[in-house]
């Protein structure tokens, strides 16, 4: 728990007023805030990896909201995106959903409707970090194997028996089940369902979910 890097709550807005506002709503419950009156003020300090969320006016001279998420998405930045709309931004809003955007609050807004967006945000933001690491960790472990305990956790983990994967690879079933107790113990896992979670989790990072 300790090692969990604090979250902010970058506010991005030309309106010093809402800044002010949402500053002063954000802290009162206890969560670290930092505002910017535009989005080259928020670039110019902003750096990948952060832990938090980006509450993002769509409207502003300059850079807009729109253009500062696609500018983060070229970057490959993961940082979720709330979009603060006015009347009338609906549409936009949808684009910016389409985008990646997590969600989008519409002026004037409750402020509780607020927080619980930035709550949503803040605990996707926190499953996406440990997915990646894990995905890290498993590749580690992924390099530890030879190509045929490659070759013998995939057809594991699509559920084939040892008896089919030996026919397959034209060996023994007592050398599948010495490269399948290899596997398990370079890859950590204490049953087959662990093993199968982990090649769920390398799949889905391949097909970039």
């Amino acid at each position: 728990m300790s090692s969990e890097p604090t979250p902010t709550i970058f506010v991005v807005d030309d309106d010093q007023a809402m800044r002010n506002s949402l500053k002063w709503l954000i802290e009162s419950i206890g969560m670290r805030v930092k505002t910017y009156g535009s989005a080259d003020e928020f670039l110019s300090e902003y750096f990948p990896g952060r832990a938090g969320c980006l509450l993002l006016d769509i409207r502003m001279p300059g850079m807009s909201g729109l253009d500062l998420q696609a500018h983060l998405a070229r970057e490959d930045s993961r940082l979720p995106v709330i979009m603060i709309t006015g009347h009338g931004d609906v549409a936009m809003a949808v684009k910016a959903m389409k985008s990646g955007a997590v969600d989008f609050i519409e002026k004037p807004f409750h402020d509780e409707d607020l927080l619980t967006s930035i709550r949503n945000a803040l605990e996707f933001d926190e499953k996406q970090r440990r997915l990646r690491s894990q995905r890290a960790e498993i590749a580690v472990r992924l390099a530890e194997l030879t190509p045929r305990e490659h070759e013998v956790m995939t057809r594991v983990t699509e559920g084939r028996a040892n008896k089919e994967i030996a026919a397959v690879l034209g060996v023994s079933t007592k050398t599948v089940e010495a490269h399948r107790a290899r596997v398990m113990d370079k890859m950590r896992a204490h049953s087959l369902a662990e093993l199968v979670r982990m090649a769920l989790i390398v799949d889905s990072d391949l097909q970039g979910l």
